[in-house]
This record gives structure tokens, C-alpha cells and sequence, in this order.
């Protein structure tokens, strides 16, 4: 016989981040109301975990406790025996006086006696108050297991090992630091294990959805890689035929369409972790509505990340090189750097005659140059970084470093290769969906990854 849900109830004081915990453990920024004041949330809402249909946990988000002293008073002050804790609170509740002068609460403890194991949260950067004991002595009073949840352990005010020392005092053991604005898997992991230790009985649930959720997270992880290979292969292997008097026009087209690949992929990747364009405004990528505010083709962009540019040529980023096509060779007239190509930033590559079938003289080859493929890379991979990490309660700017993912390197083999595979181009006209771009999508994500990991 299939269990029921596991009933866990968040639970503690007024702004200590109890919503923030289940959104995040939802990946969703949806779940109710997140603001840096008391009293946000009023009612108690829920939301489940489920996999395949099937509802494994159901949370439970609780308004804020906040007159625990007068509570714990009027408690020890009805009838019945000294650790009859349950009763008590039945009595509480069943007074409809005492439910309406202590109404938060009453919504609390009732969910309480309802739930199978709470999550008291704890903003650590609070000093340790009596009133937060008083709080735990209530809520211990309900006759359920409880996880105390030390929420922002990381920032400079945080009073850990207080809380901790105290919480020992009081007799519960059972605590995890959990940035509750913060996407760290590994400690939602322990979270839930730690579950399975309050809740035997509830194991195979919690067990099935540790299972599900690190296998999800594995393949969440190789597509966004895929997302941001398929994206470089797309512009490796991008390139453009012009009348040498035709380039400035063919080249403002090539960057729009560069632009809006890339775009493409940005939100592949908000997608892919649950974020819309609108929940990154104000962040240090620097992204605006889900957008990049750095232009593509800009040369302080580059030099932002690092980048140099126009190394081989010797002319510096958006000047460039043409090859005349009916003889091969290279030209640097004026006559090829002119309008739109001059100043234009980074992002121009004229190949050498002998690698294209154009053989018309008068005729330029165009292609997104190295230095811009090295931006694509660098600044899509570190939004990605930035993703893995974010909770979706977050109400903080994420920051760029503004690195070059391979500074001392050439680009990998799969993206220099693709320029010599134009079919491998969904920009291209004569795009092909083929094997041979499959594999090399597959090889440079895992290229991506090792650049991951050092980020």
C-alpha cells in the first residue's frame, strides 16, 4: 500500500526567511510573497514535491510567530497535567477567545498538530532572544519532530555557533545551515536525509524524491552545457558571402542574427533553471529584463573578460581582414575597411580563399571572429555558474567576474572545426542536422564543463 504525503510544516518567526526556504526547495518563484518586511505571509499555503503525478511531500508555509512570551503563558495557565503538551494546545485552539487574541499562532500550532515534522527557521543573524526559545517551547509542545534551519549562515552578522549552543540548551539537535536564498543541492540533500532519520516511516517517499531530484539536477546541468555548445558550434560555423561593396549590410545582418542566437540560448537557460527575464533585473552580468546590456560586438565588452582582439591580423578588434576571393590572398586596403567595419568592435573574420567555393573575385567571406566566440563562451557559462547557484527567492544581484574561460589556449578543436562546416550552422542556408555536429556538440559540452568547474 502506496504511502500518504509527507506533511513538513515551515514554521518560526516573522521574516526569518520561511518562504524563501520553499521556494527554493520548490525551484520555483512563484510560491507566495517575498519582501524584506514582517508579516508578509498571513495564511498558511502549501505546494507539493511531486514525481511522475504523484504528490510525495506536501510544504506548508506558515505565518510568523510573534507573541510567543503571552502564548507560553496563557498555555502553562490552562488545565492539565505539566507534559500533556498536545492536550494543551487543543484547548488553546478550541477556545475560539484565545484563537482569535493569539491569531497567527493558532494558525501555526494547528498546522503543527497536522504536519508529520517541522522546519523552524532561524534567521542567524539575530541575536538569541528569549522570546525565539519561548517559541520552540510551543512549538515543542505540539509532540513533533523539528529541524532547526539556520538561515543565512553566510552572511557577516551570522551568530552560527549562538544559535547552535543554544538550540543544545533546549534540546534540540537536529540543525542545518541552509541559506534558504541560495541554490546549494548538496545541502538539500542533507536536509531531506536528515528527514529520513525524524520520520522513519516516511523513508521510501523522501528516498524516491532525493532520487529523483539528483537525477534531475544531472540533467538539467548537461542541458544548459548543450545549450551553450550548440550555441558556439551555431556561430563557428556561421558565415556569409558579400559583394566586397555589399559587406557593411551583410555584416549588421550576420551581428542581429548573432545577437538573437545568443539571446536564444540566455533563455534556454532561464528556462532550464526556472527564471524569467524578470527575475534578473538589477544583477551585475549585466543582464536587463533577460537581456545582455553589453553589446555582442562591442570591444570594451571584450576587454572586460580580458579578451584581446585582432592579434593575427595586427589592425585591433572591428578593423579586421578581408580575403579577396578570386585570388586568395589577403587584403587590407581601404577600400575593405570601411563604414560599418571600422570601429564596429570585435566580431569580424575573413577567411583565407583556399578553404571556400566562392571563387568571384570582388566577393568577401564573413564569420563571427575568435575573440567574440571566447565572449559567447566566457559570459554564457558564467550566467549558467550564476543559475546553478541561485535561489529562487533571491532578492540580490548576481555579479560577473569577467573571465576569459581559456586565456592561454587556443579555442577548443570542435569550435575550429566547425569553421571549416558551414552545414553545421542552423543560421546557414544549407544547414544539416548531421552526426558529425551531434558529436561535436557533445564533445565541446564536455569541454565546457571542465571550464565549469573552474570557474
Amino acid at each position: 500500500m502506496s504511502l500518504r504525503p509527507l506533511k513538513l510544516a515551515v514554521v518560526g518567526h516573522t521574516n526569518t526567511g520561511k518562504t524563501s526556504l520553499v521556494r527554493t526547495l520548490l525551484r520555483s518563484g512563484e510560491f507566495g510573497q517575498v519582501a524584506d518586511r514582517s508579516g508578509t505571509t498571513r495564511q498558511v499555503t502549501s505546494s507539493t514535491l511531486s514525481v511522475d503525478g504523484e504528490a510525495l511531500i506536501e510544504l506548508f508555509d506558515s505565518p510568523g510567530l510573534e507573541n510567543a512570551p503571552e502564548l507560553i503563558d496563557t498555555l502553562e495557565a490552562l488545565p492539565g497535567a505539566r507534559h500533556d503538551g498536545p492536550e494543551r494546545i487543543a484547548r488553546l485552539l478550541d477556545d475560539e477567545s484565545l484563537r482569535k487574541h493569539f491569531d497567527h499562532e493558532s494558525r501555526v500550532l494547528e498546522l503543527m498538530l497536522a504536519s508529520d515534522l517541522a522546519l523552524y527557521v532561524i534567521d542567524a543573524r539575530e541575536p538569541v532572544l528569549e522570546k525565539y526559545q519561548d517559541e520552540l517551547d510551543v512549538l515543542g509542545q505540539c509532540g513533533k519532530p523539528i529541524i532547526a534551519v539556520l538561515n543565512f549562515t553566510a552572511a557577516p552578522a551570522s551568530r552560527e555557533e549562538q544559535w547552535r549552543d543554544a538550540l543544545a540548551r533546549v534540546r534540540l539537535h537536529s540543525v542545518l545551515a541552509f541559506d534558504a536564498v541560495v541554490r546549494d543541492p548538496a545541502t538539500e540533500w542533507r536536509l531531506f536525509e536528515k528527514l529520513c532519520g525524524l520520520v522513519d516511516d516516511f523513508e521510501p517517499l523522501i528516498s524516491r524524491w532525493l532520487d529523483h531530484r539528483r537525477t534531475e539536477e544531472q540533467h538539467r546541468a548537461r542541458a544548459a552545457l548543450a545549450a551553450i555548445a550548440e550555441m558556439l558550434i551555431d556561430l563557428a560555423a556561421y558565415r556569409d558571402t558579400a559583394p566586397e561593396a555589399g559587406q557593411d549590410s551583410a555584416w549588421q545582418k550576420m551581428q542581429q542574427h548573432a545577437r538573437q542566437r545568443e539571446q536564444a540560448c540566455v533563455d534556454t537557460l532561464l528556462d532550464l533553471y526556472r527564471f524569467g527575464r524578470e527575475d534578473l533585473e538589477g544583477d551585475d552580468l549585466p543582464l536587463s529584463g533577460g537581456c545582455w546590456d553589453d553589446d555582442l560586438f562591442d570591444a570594451e565588452t571584450l576587454r572586460h573578460y580580458g579578451i584581446r582582439t585582432g592579434t593575427w591580423t595586427g589592425i585591433g578588434a572591428g578593423a579586421g581582414a578581408a580575403v579577396d576571393v578570386g585570388s586568395g590572398g589577403l587584403t587590407l586596403g581601404a577600400g575593405t575597411l570601411t563604414g560599418a567595419l571600422i570601429g564596429t568592435g570585435a566580431g569580424l573574420l575573413r577567411t583565407f580563399g583556399q578553404a571556400l567555393t566562392v571563387r568571384v573575385r570582388g566577393e568577401v567571406v564573413l564569420m563571427i571572429d575568435e575573440a567574440t566566440l571566447r565572449l559567447l563562451a566566457s559570459r554564457n557559462l558564467e550566467l549558467l555558474a550564476a543559475l546553478m547557484r541561485r535561489g529562487h527567492a533571491s532578492q540580490t544581484p548576481m555579479r560577473a567576474t569577467g573571465r576569459d574561460l581559456w586565456p592561454d589556449q587556443r579555442l577548443p578543436r570542435m569550435l575550429r572545426q566547425a569553421r571549416h562546416h558551414p552545414e553545421w550552422s542552423s543560421l546557414n542556408r544549407d544547414y544539416r542536422d548531421r552526426d558529425e555536429r551531434d558529436r561535436a556538440v557533445e564533445q565541446l559540452s564536455q569541454r565546457l564543463k571542465k571550464a565549469y568547474d573552474g570557474l
